[in-house]
Formats: C-alpha cells, sequence, structure tokens
C-alpha cells in the first residue's frame, strides 16, 4: 500500500457517507492506520499490519462517518460515533476504560461518543473538516443528542513536555461537577501542573492540538485529569459538551464556519 503522499492534489469535491459494508469499514480503519499507526506511532491488539487496518473491538458498534474526496476517489477523513443504546450492546462506552463516565450516565441526558476523528495530512487546515462536522451536526439533529463526549489526544506520553496546555485547560476549561468525568486511577496524570499565575497562556494555547481547541470553541469542557495512553502514545483528555449551551456564535461554528 502507497505511503501517505503530500503532493499537490486537484481541487477536492467532497461527498459524506456512512459505513453501510465491511468495505466501508475497511476504508476507514485504512485511513486511521495511516494516520494512527503510521504516522503517530500507535499500536493494539488488533491492528492487523500486514492489511494495514487500524481495528479495535469496539468497531462493529459505531457508525462510521466517511469523508470522501471524490476527484481522487478515496476516503480522506472519518469520525466514529457510538449512541447510548449502542454502547449497551457495546457493554461500555470505549472510553470507560479511561474516563469514569459516572457523571454523564447519571444525568439522564441523551448521549454521544465521538471518536478516531483523523483527516488525510493533505487535507488538514482547509475546508475538510468542516464537511465532516457539518454532517455530524445533521447526525445530532437526526437522534436529539444532548451531550458529546469522547477522548481526544496530544501526541506523547512526556507529561512535563505538556505541562503548560494541560494546565491550561484544566486551570479555563474544566467541566462544571455534574459533568466532570474523571481518569482512571490506573494511568491517571493530574493535569494541574502549573499555576495559572505562572501560564504563558497564549503560549500553552499553542501547544494545544487543532481538533481540540475546535471544541474548546464550541463550548467545550474537559474531565479531571490526562490518561496516559502508551499503546497509542498519547495523552488523552476527555472533551465534553452540552449542545444545549452552545450560543449563536459557536451554533454557525458547529455547522462549519470555523476553522478546526
Amino acid at each position: 500500500m502507497p505511503k501517505i503522499s503530500s503532493a499537490p492534489l486537484a481541487a477536492p469535491q467532497f461527498r459524506i457517507s456512512m459505513a453501510r459494508n465491511a468495505e466501508d469499514l475497511k476504508a476507514a480503519q485504512r485511513l486511521r492506520y495511516e494516520v494512527f499507526v503510521r504516522e503517530l506511532g500507535g499500536g493494539g491488539d488488533m491492528v492487523d499490519h500486514a492489511a494495514g487496518l487500524e481495528c479495535d473491538r469496539f468497531d462493529p458498534f459505531f457508525d462510521h462517518m466517511l469523508l470522501h474526496d471524490v476527484t481522487q476517489g478515496r476516503v480522506v477523513g472519518v469520525y466514529r460515533m457510538l449512541r447510548s443504546d449502542q454502547a449497551q450492546a457495546a457493554g461500555q462506552f470505549y472510553s470507560e476504560d479511561e474516563y469514569d463516565l459516572a457523571p454523564l450516565r447519571n444525568s439522564g441526558r441523551n448521549l454521544l461518543e465521538l471518536g478516531r476523528s483523523c483527516l488525510h495530512p493533505d487535507y488538514r487546515g482547509g475546508i475538510a473538516m468542516h464537511h465532516l462536522w457539518s454532517a455530524l451536526a445533521a447526525y445530532v439533529a437526526e437522534h436529539d443528542i444532548e451531550i458529546l463526549f469522547g477522548v481526544a489526544s496530544f501526541h506523547g506520553t512526556d507529561t512535563q513536555a505538556l505541562a503548560a496546555p494541560l494546565s491550561l485547560l484544566h486551570h479555563r476549561h474544566l467541566a462544571p461537577p455534574e459533568v466532570r468525568v474523571r481518569a482512571r486511577e490506573t494511568s491517571f496524570q493530574t493535569m494541574d501542573l502549573i499555576a495559572e499565575d505562572a501560564l504563558d497562556r497564549r503560549a500553552a494555547m499553542l501547544q494545544v492540538p487543532a481538533l481540540i481547541k475546535a471544541y474548546l470553541r464550541l463550548g467545550g469542557v474537559v474531565g479531571e485529569g490526562a490518561w496516559i495512553d502508551r499503546t497509542f502514545n498519547t495523552t488523552d483528555v476527555c472533551l465534553v459538551m452540552d449542545t444545549a449551551q452552545m450560543n449563536t456564535r459557536q451554533s454557525r461554528l458547529y455547522t462549519a464556519r470555523g476553522d478546526a
């Protein structure tokens, strides 16, 4: 299989679809392998290196959203989504291995877990993510979702190198108690690493990945503590967003007018 190329592309024409069969799912897993395994150095018990597929046991339970570049004939972006009813069938939400989700489960709200979001490198920084988010907004409306959540990652597991952005999230974007999930003790890392008055907030925000910044602009907040995922070589935070509390500006961003 050819490796990721950064060669110039013709102007893309995007199309969104949901995975309907095994081949659609493999297309999503193939892009995930390119990004999470080849590019970022991740792994996992079910990763198929021979076929170039990043898989896990939760894939059959998720809905998988695919972004196609019709001009190139390939999948260039993916999202996977797990509703409460699907989590019941799976036995848990994916992120429950990392976070205690009791505050969300006990809220009585309609939940949607997001995960494995990625774009082919050639499509980052443009409008590709806007197409995914616009489709996600339609999915949220269709299923009456009230709370979105999911783990998002910093690359690497050196928390001292990430002390500034983690501390910024803790001091400025910590979830309110009623939805404040907490990282499990097995790999808990406090995010309160630098006192707020000692932070260079601008420099810290520059270290925050674009996807996390986009969620923050939509009104997202983070749970208590980070979780160190050595399998994927990441430091994870759990983002939570109450869709009912998005203001008018955030709603416009959510329907694809912001820069993810």
